[in-house]
């Protein structure tokens, strides 16, 4: 009768971790999915954006009437055009950038239900009271190192400084079209 009542809360707890492992699995794939999507929205973005540029700087060169003295036109249409399109870039890395911590925080929650699980799976064999590590089941919702968040920040460095890069090679151009 002693083991009959042991089984049957060593059944709930793998029943539960499996219950946890299958859910955060699932957040973990969807996480991946809303990245991929992030991502594609982000390249579309890019490609709008460099086809604006090319407007603007075909309209640079084939333009007979801009002088130097209206280089502030394309300048000012420029950053504009920027500023929107960095506004944007930004919104979508943030969204990046949390939904890939959450996949961290998911991914850190499945592996230590794994681990448990395990450990679990190993113990059913043996003769060990169970009873008393009900608390050692607890599965807490993980969350990455401090460390983690400097991947963040390289990304966000990456982006805007080939903006800012960008931003500078038109302008630049444009003043040099117009005045040169």
């Amino acid at each position: 009768m002693a083991e009959e009542h042991q089984m049957v809360p060593q059944e709930r707890a793998i029943h539960a971790l499996n219950t946890i492992i299958q859910l955060h699995f699932e957040k973990t794939l969807e996480k991946k999915r809303a990245v991929d999507q992030q991502k594609k929205e982000l390249w579309r973005l890019f490609q709008i954006f460099f086809i604006f540029l090319g407007l603007v700087f075909g309209a640079l060169v084939q333009s007979p009437i801009l002088q130097c003295r209206h280089c502030w036109v394309p300048i000012g249409l420029l950053s504009l055009g920027h500023l929107i399109f960095y506004v944007s870039v930004a919104q979508i890395i943030r969204c990046i950038n949390g939904f890939k911590y959450q996949r961290r925080c998911h991914k850190l929650t499945l592996a230590l239900a794994t681990e448990r699980l395990k450990q679990l799976r190993m113990r059913a064999g043996g003769d060990m009271d169970f009873g008393d590590d009900e608390e050692d089941l607890e599965i807490h919702y993980q969350e990455p190192p401090e460390s983690y968040f400097f991947k963040f920040k390289r990304n966000w460095v990456l982006h805007f400084g080939f903006l800012i890069l960008t931003y500078f090679f038109m302008v630049s151009s444009s003043i040099i079209l117009l005045c040169f």
